[in-house]
């Protein structure tokens, strides 16, 4: 018999992320975000290709349903995330002139 179950390991490993997370991100100067969120947007696709094998290598129902809201849920982080991105860059072009403005 081990010492520590496999499941308390995890949720310390997970409980350390989220924090070590928070204060990486927390602490980001704003010129940073756009290429965070990119980085971000990247991990997000790689998390979906583990909850895709993970949901394909359970044999229960619960890990199937569960691997495919992992699923569905990265796929949402990935798609909103590139489209905060592009937004955020958006607001970093130069804005046309108006066609009825006059130039002095």
């Amino acid at each position: 018999m081990e010492a520590i179950d496999h499941t308390i390991i995890n949720l310390i490993i997970l409980v350390l992320a989220v924090y070590v997370g928070y204060h990486v991100v927390w602490d980001v100067t704003p010129a940073l975000h756009t290429p965070l969120m990119a980085v971000t947007n990247a991990i997000s696709a790689i998390i979906i290709v583990g909850a895709m094998l993970a949901a394909a290598l359970t044999e229960t129902g619960l890990g199937k349903a569960m691997g495919t809201i992992a699923v569905a849920l990265a796929a949402v982080n990935v798609f909103g995330g590139f489209l905060v991105t592009r937004r955020m860059l958006e607001m970093f072009k130069k804005k046309a002139p108006k066609a009825g403005a006059e130039k002095h």
